[in-house]
């Protein structure tokens, strides 16, 4: 038992409120680069003088979206990233799922 106190990556509730924490940080990454990439898409859009942008950025939006849902609907190193890893500890603890 003090194995496991020792080392929290033998604990089941720390790897899962680990895995989900980085699944979601994931997704906040995703987000990002979509936002920062469909504005430079659409500058250039603009600048040809045609309105061809949306079209990437539905498509996109649509994956960034099915992420999303797998992430916070099914799925149940930075500070960002250690709260999210509490976050997830704690409410799987209230829940119940990590015995």
């Amino acid at each position: 038992m003090n194995h496991l106190l020792a080392n929290p990556t033998h604990d089941p509730l720390e790897r899962l409120a680990r895995r989900r924490a980085h699944a979601k940080l994931g997704w906040y990454t995703h987000a990002c680069v979509y936002v920062l990439v469909n504005l430079v898409l659409v500058a250039m859009s603009a600048a040809s003088g045609r309105n061809w942008a949306i079209f990437p950025a539905l498509g996109w939006g649509l994956g960034l979206a099915i992420h999303g849902v797998v992430v916070f609907v099914l799925a149940g190193g930075t500070g960002l990233h250690e709260r999210l890893v509490q976050a997830e500890r704690d409410r799987i603890s209230r829940s119940g799922q990590g015995s």
